[in-house]
Formats: structure tokens, sequence, C-alpha cells
């Protein structure tokens, strides 16, 4: 029963702060946990359910070039740029985060709750938007490394 509350509230925390993904995310996990038959589903879900998210968007960021949007020319001229430098230099600093945080969420499932509830507060207090848990995994992860904070 704690679970359905827990996820109940997620699900109007998300609809009140009009955060979509996280509307339909709870959503998807509520009608899931209701299907008797899905809930064999759901272990592979949580061990799969980032890469193919990942995926997800990594399509939509190859749109623009298969619709010609973005060219050779552009990834060219964008190399030689202080925008465009911090911006690959940041996208590398994401994408090993990332990996890190990955790990984390693997390792450390209980992690994610603490991740949500600070993804919902600052999207609904701070006006902030949900950037995701695999990136703020990947924060919290160096953070601790720095501070040799354990999980155990």
């Amino acid at each position: 029963m704690e679970s359905w509350l827990f996820l109940g509230i997620i699900f109007l925390v998300a609809l009140f702060a009009k955060n979509t993904s996280l509307t339909i995310a709870a959503v998807v996990v509520l009608l899931l946990k209701a299907v008797p038959f899905t809930n064999e589903w759901m272990p592979t879900i949580q061990t799969k359910g980032i890469n193919w998210g990942v995926t997800v968007i990594s399509v939509a960021i190859l749109i623009p070039i298969a619709t010609g949007q973005i060219t050779f020319s552009d990834l060219i001229q964008i190399f030689k740029t202080p925008v465009g430098i911090i911006s690959i230099a940041c996208g590398i600093l994401v994408a090993v985060l990332s990996r890190q945080g990955v790990s984390l969420l693997a390792s450390s499932p209980q992690v994610t709750v603490a991740l949500v509830i600070g993804t919902i507060i600052g999207v609904v207090f701070l006006r902030g938007v949900a950037a995701g848990p695999v990136i703020a995994s990947g924060i919290a992860y160096c953070i601790m490394s720095l501070l040799h904070v354990s999980l155990n």
C-alpha cells in the first residue's frame, strides 16, 4: 500500500507542477503496478529503462541532422566560437557524469528517491527544469567522491 501512496503523491505533485514527463512516468508506473502480469516486466524496465531513454533522447538529438537543420558547416563553425567550445566541454562533462550516475543508480536504487524529491522541489519551487536523475546522480557521485562519502 505504501508504494501506491508514494506513487500517487509523486503523480499529484508532478501534475501540480505541470511536469508532463514525471506525470506520464507516474501514470505508467501506476498502470504497470495495477496490471498483474506486468510486475514481471518492472525489473527489466528498471535495469534497461535508462538506456532506452538515452536512445530516445539520442534519436531526438539526431533529427536536426536528418532534416538538414544542422550541417557539416555548422559543425565546423561551432569549433571556432567560445560558446561552441564551452558547450562541447559541457557535453563531454555531462556524458562522463551520466556514466557515473548510471553506475550509482544501479548500485544504490534508493538514491533515486532523494533525486526525485530534489528534482520535484527544484521544478515546483525554483521553476527549474527536470534534467533527469542520471545527470543528478552523476553530480551526486562526484560530490560524494570529493567528500569521500560512502553509501555504506
